[in-house]
């Protein structure tokens, strides 16, 4: 298939065009071409530019599929690079619980929180747990995402954990979406299990990766690094069997307290570290020599009221880059809209507009070490959004409103 966009108002949020001299970083300026167009072919974006820099032969060939986008905005497909999405039952009791007063911990530690979530889990096949995702999903594909990463971590033994891989990989079958997964089963301690942290990481949770690593299941591992989760040091001997499979790593770090996970994911260069709230700086600069991501989540800074921020401005003075996701989860973060997201990111993190587009564009494709996504180059994936308005600041500072007007997968048109 071959297809031209023309007068599109192009964001191409590409870093080599920027003159930051910080990986991280982009300018204000969105790489922001007003008229341009962008032609593709076979799926990939072949050239892009101003108009008056189009070669005059492809608005004249009839084999094209012509698209005038009038001035429309023209953007990266979306990525959310962080979700749970994968998941049986609900959590609403305890948003209540949490209205009247009980922390998220206080909820976990009463048998609520992440554990509350697995025996839901665990009763499900893989076609009901697909069945249960796949609204979640669409909401996202209806708001532009082309690419969403998926976890697993409600099973928590081996069985229930590699159901939910199985789960995510099938959702790809069903809809128009790149999905990359990665192995959570360092989230919580399972229930009713006689076992220490240091017990269950090296007879439950090591097992089941490498069950899953040898069916091709996993991108990528994860764990949980917070005081009613697992330390640094329980985590380390998973991240060392990830880095023997040849897995990267990620890590949830920093959310409620400083436990010294960003450090750790730091060490093994990590794709990412996520939350990151409790972070600090010499955090910051472990991640900017790792080269790793900072994904920011600010629905569940929402969702659970936490005051303490994400420290953005130290991510900016060292260059780290910063992400954006839902973390869309039936407990802390039952958030189904990166355009809230980014929202949320501009008010409630402070960051700025083109921060929070290149957080579910560029910065999240780095942060999955997706390296053909994300910006608009040549070379890359046509996984496009186009957009109802003419401006990138107009899709953050929006609410509860979505001007999607035309998503391209992998040069497809819906």
């Amino acid at each position: 298939m071959k297809a031209l966009i023309t007068n599109a108002a192009l964001t191409l949020l590409d870093d080599e065009l920027s003159n930051e001299a910080a990986i991280g970083v982009i300018d204000e300026s969105y790489g922001l071409i007003p008229d341009g167009y962008l032609y593709i072919e076979d799926g990939m974006i072949t050239a892009v530019g101003s108009m008056s820099s189009m070669p005059e032969h492809l608005s004249g060939d009839a084999g094209i599929t012509q698209l005038d986008a009038a001035g429309k905005l023209l953007t990266p497909g979306f990525i959310d690079c962080h979700t749970h999405v994968v998941y049986g039952g609900h959590r609403a009791v305890e948003f209540e619980l949490r209205l009247k007063g009980a922390s998220y911990a206080e909820v976990a530690k009463a048998g609520g929180g992440i554990v509350s979530t697995v025996s839901a889990t665990r009763s499900q096949s893989v076609e009901d747990l697909v069945a249960g995702a796949l609204p979640r999903v669409d909401a996202l594909i209806a708001e532009g995402a082309c690419l969403i990463e998926v976890k697993s971590g409600y099973g928590l033994d081996i069985e229930t954990e590699l159901r939910m891989l199985r789960a995510a990989r099938a959702i790809a079958a069903q809809r128009p979406v790149r999905v990359v997964t990665s192995f959570l089963g360092a989230h919580a301690m399972p229930p009713g299990e006689d076992l220490s942290p240091e017990d269950y990481i090296h007879k439950i949770c090591i097992p089941a990766l490498k069950e899953a690593h040898a069916e091709g299941l996993v991108d990528a591992v994860d764990g949980f690094c917070e005081s009613i989760a697992f330390t640094a040091d329980q985590i380390a001997p998973l991240f060392d069997v990830a880095a023997e499979l040849g897995l990267p790593v990620k890590l949830h770090a920093e959310q409620l307290t400083r436990c010294g996970g960003t450090l750790l994911a730091a060490r093994y260069k990590a794709l990412s570290v996520d939350h990151v709230e409790y972070a600090n700086e010499e955090d910051a600069v472990a991640l900017a020599l790792a080269g790793s991501a900072a994904v920011l989540l600010p629905g569940a800074f929402y969702t659970l009221r936490e005051t303490q921020k994400p420290p953005v401005d130290l991510f900016r003075k060292h260059g780290v880059p910063m992400a954006l996701a839902t973390d869309a989860n039936p407990g802390s973060s039952p958030l189904t809209s990166l355009l809230l997201a980014m929202n949320m990111g501009c008010t409630l993190f402070h960051m700025t507009p083109c921060e929070v587009l290149a957080g579910v564009t560029r910065n999240a494709a780095r942060a999955l070490g997706i390296r053909n996504m994300g910006i608009l180059r040549p070379g890359y994936r046509a996984d496009l959004a186009l957009w109802n308005v003419t401006h990138p600041a107009e899709l953050s500072y929006r609410i509860g409103f979505n001007p999607l007007n035309l998503r391209i997968f992998g040069g497809q048109m819906s």
